[in-house]
């Protein structure tokens, strides 16, 4: 009976957004079936569909995938690797803070597609080089998340772990700092990924790759084949989406569990 009630609870809750995509689907073919009248234009949902059933029995979204996902694996990592221990040591130092923060001002503001000519001569048409793009794009909402959790942590829990024995650097940082600014962490790493994810898009329409989902989106629309464009489109939406969740429940669950209830 408990399962039953969940079940019955959770349709009630989100019954409305689920109407509310059932009606943007209906207008949706309703006016490119009957206004718009050219699926070049506007390919209606029933053409979508079509069009997705096909690209499944031939293989291809599933390479696609796997390759994006790779690129944006490999970004990520490096911009983790890479952002969380700068942000920890310009949060933590301000030595490190008044050495760093000029250099990471002047890089900060630059676009990442700006740095494409640089990725292909780099590293060539390689998962490299799309892996950098998306580094450039996620590193500094990562960094600077950091710096700002560390920056916010009260001198008194620093004080307090001191006298309770915790009087090595490493240690303070480990035990009292990072579990105080890991909210702030966490949020930079979701920004980050949803950067990134929109990076490896501009990154393989711009050729930086030979394969993956932005480079076939592209190849579709030079085929004037608008709706496998429009099917790409929605993966890539759909795609973002759930790494999205996907990060978000796993880290609420695991690390800020103790957050439940904090806001109502």
């Amino acid at each position: 009976m408990s399962i039953i009630d969940s079940t019955v609870r959770r349709i009630r809750e989100h019954w409305l957004g689920a109407f509310a995509l059932v009606l943007a689907l209906i207008v949706w073919e309703c006016y490119a079936v009957f206004i718009i009248r050219n699926s070049f234009l506007l390919p209606g949902p029933a053409d979508v569909l079509l069009a997705f059933i096909s690209l499944v029995q031939k293989g291809i979204l599933l390479a696609d995938f796997e390759v994006s996902l790779m690129h944006f694996a490999i970004g990520l990592f490096f911009a983790l690797l890479i952002g969380i221990p700068i942000g920890i040591a310009m949060g933590w130092s301000s030595r490190a803070d008044e050495f760093l923060n000029p250099l990471i001002e002047i890089l900060r503001p630059i676009p990442p597609l700006a740095w494409i000519p640089f990725a292909i001569i780099w590293f060539g048409f390689t998962p490299i080089s799309a892996g950098f793009v998306i580094f450039a794009g996620a590193v500094f909402p990562i960094l600077i998340n950091t710096y700002t959790g560390f920056r916010g942590v009260s001198r008194i829990f620093v004080e307090a772990g001191r006298m309770l024995g915790c009087t090595k650097t490493l240690d303070q940082i480990r035990y009292i700092a990072f579990p105080a600014a890991l909210p702030s962490v966490v949020s930079g790493v979701r920004i980050a990924t949803g950067v990134g994810w929109m990076c490896l898009v501009a990154a393989e329409l711009f050729g930086v790759s030979n394969d993956g989902l932005g480079k076939d989106l592209w190849f579709y629309y030079d085929l004037h084949q608008m709706d496998c464009v429009v099917v790409y489109m929605l993966l890539l939406g759909l795609i973002g989406l759930a790494i999205d969740m996907i990060f978000r429940y796993y880290i609420d669950m695991r690390f800020l569990k103790w957050r439940t209830g904090e806001v109502a």
